[in-house]
């Protein structure tokens, strides 16, 4: 059988590739789009997802394509998101090989060293997100000068996420008769503008209606509430088969997918967070079969293109018709059935009959089809993330749980005997008396002589800071505490004041001859008289008062 490419103007060693890969028919964008973008006119092409774009502008871009050089490629493709630019680079990459061209995908989360150092080497055809592109071009790793050649994929979804400012700067810096190929899911808004700002004479081509075709596939919307969405899920995914499940946020992608493990079913979760390395292996994964379930948040629901997706389903509700079509389009693709549930929580009802109003839908909210096991909710409730199901222990286990901090010790011992739950639970006499309070009256050592003690000893406790010293002797006798209570003549003077009126040496004879400050001379005299030495005389000059 001859293959229609070849009659589109498709070279014959590409034909062979496309039949190797078990495509031998073009699709209708294909058909209506290879033609003119051989030719080198600007296309503006739109087509609902899974219809075949990615071969409807690799073809052209690889026979085009002139041959780059280091730092210098020829042509670009830019795509939102990194797995859209990896599946279009994995596509193209066989094209490219055949055409003797380089192909080589640029994205964030990945070594930017190892990209930096393959486009020194000469690189052809660059897929890029604009993100990372715009940082190799700050660094000099590249230029676009050269780029005779630039295709510009989901351009709706760019506008979505804010790209357009950055996919301007690139255009401007590439050459000015460049082939500039666009295709969008919708062709309005943002994406007219680009359209005229950076096409000549552009060729449209529409592919389909205006909003894809929802009917293709089976919606169903069922009630479902929080506690019961993963008994739920599993009941899908035992059912459907192969079940690609989006979340709002990336820690409720997180959650499900560690609940859906522990419930028996194989998940993999791919988000924002994760690194292109765990992202690519989800993915992998999840293509070749080797996991049921992929849990994503919409960052990926463009990027994501796996064959015989059985269901989609919508974990937690879109936040509007577009965010839903384009989560629905992983599944009824090129022609395939699929079915897309919708869980709706009980107070998410008003909100998701709005969203089939936007959608053209008229679907009854209904409970869940088929049995499903809810035995096991406690272990799988969304709010309360465990190892295992919740203890709810008794007075027994309460007892024995941690106590609080500052509280009152356990009164069970860690070694079993039961000796020490005898003793009352709260002990306040020997727990651990606050700081600055008296210190327990019990001795370390066993021996009882020292609990005869009061257990508050004002006169023993450690003075405040500022007040008297303790008046006890160290060695043991009692003569020190017939002193009185308060000796200020002893106590530390303050700051700036006169000495204590103390010698430094054993002899205290001298104590009541000195009072203020003594000068240099008199400590000289006093120091040799107490060591036994003679004193010496010094002939001090009389200095008058007057002088």
């Amino acid at each position: 059988m001859k293959s229609k490419f070849k009659d589109l103007g498709v070279p014959e060693s590409l034909v062979q590739v496309l039949l190797d890969r078990g495509i031998g028919d073009p699709f209708e964008i294909q058909m209506a789009t290879i033609p003119d973008a051989l030719a080198g006119l600007d296309i503006c092409g739109r087509a609902p997802t899974g219809s075949g774009k990615t071969i409807a502008f690799g073809i052209p871009l690889v026979v085009r394509a002139p041959k780059g050089y280091s730092q210098e490629p020829t042509s670009l493709i830019l795509a939102p998101t990194r797995e859209l630019a990896e599946q279009i680079t994995t596509v193209i990459r066989p094209l490219a090989r055949m055409m003797e061209r380089t192909i080589l995908s640029v994205y964030g989360g990945v070594n930017m060293r190892q990209q930096i150092d393959r486009l020194a080497k000469g690189v052809d055809i660059v897929v890029a997100c604009p993100g990372r592109l715009n940082d190799l071009l700050e660094q000099g790793a590249l230029t676009l000068e050269k780029v005779e050649i630039v295709v510009i994929d989901e351009a709706d979804r760019m506008a979505d996420m804010g790209f357009l400012p950055q996919v301007r700067k690139l255009l401007d810096q590439t050459l000015a008769d460049r082939q500039t190929v666009l295709f969008s899911a919708t062709l309005d808004g943002d994406v007219a503008v680009l359209t005229k700002d950076y096409q000549k004479n552009p060729v449209r081509h529409e592919v389909g209606s205006k909003k894809p075709d929802i009917h293709s596939m089976e919606h169903k919307f069922w009630s479902v509430n929080r506690p019961d969405r993963i008994p739920v899920a599993v009941h899908v995914v035992g059912k459907y088969g192969r079940t690609l499940i989006f979340t709002r946020t990336k820690h409720g992608a997180d959650r499900a997918a560690r609940q859906l493990k522990r419930m028996g079913v194989s998940a993999a979760a791919i988000h924002g967070d994760r690194s292109q390395h765990q992202r690519k292996r989800a993915l992998a994964a999840f293509a070749d079969g080797e996991v049921q379930t992929l849990v994503a948040t919409d960052v990926a629901a463009r990027g994501i293109h796996v064959d015989d997706v059985e269901c989609v389903l919508h974990f937690d509700p879109p936040e509007d018709d577009k965010a839903y079509l384009h989560r629905s389009g992983r599944t009824a693709r090129a022609g395939a059935k699929g079915v897309v549930i919708c869980f709706v929580d009980q107070v998410q009802h008003k909100i998701v009959k709005q969203l089939q109003r936007s959608l053209g839908l008229s679907i009854s909210i209904i409970s869940p089809e088929g049995s499903v096991d809810r035995s096991t909710r406690n272990l799988v409730s969304p709010d309360r993330v465990s190892d295992g199901p919740k203890n709810r222990g008794t007075s027994l286990t309460k007892s024995r749980s941690k106590p609080k901090r500052g509280g009152v010790p356990r009164s069970e011992s860690p070694f079993g005997d039961d000796s020490v739950r005898d003793r009352p639970a709260i002990d306040r006499s020997r727990s651990k008396p606050k700081r600055g309070g008296a210190p327990r009256s019990e001795s370390r050592f066993g021996d009882d002589s020292v609990r005869d003690r009061p257990a508050s000893d004002k006169s023993r406790s450690k003075p405040t800071r500022g007040s008297a010293p303790r008046l006890e002797s160290r060695s043991g006798d009692d003569s020190v505490r017939d002193r009185p209570a308060s000796n200020k003549s002893r106590s530390k003077p303050k700051r700036g004041s006169a000495p204590r009126s103390e010698s430094g040496f054993s002899n205290n004879s001298n104590d009541s001859k000195r009072s203020g400050k003594a000068s240099y001379g008199k400590r000289l005299k006093r120091n040799l008289k107490t060591s036994g030495k003679p004193r010496k005389k010094r002939n001090k000059p009389e200095v008058s008062v007057f002088s």
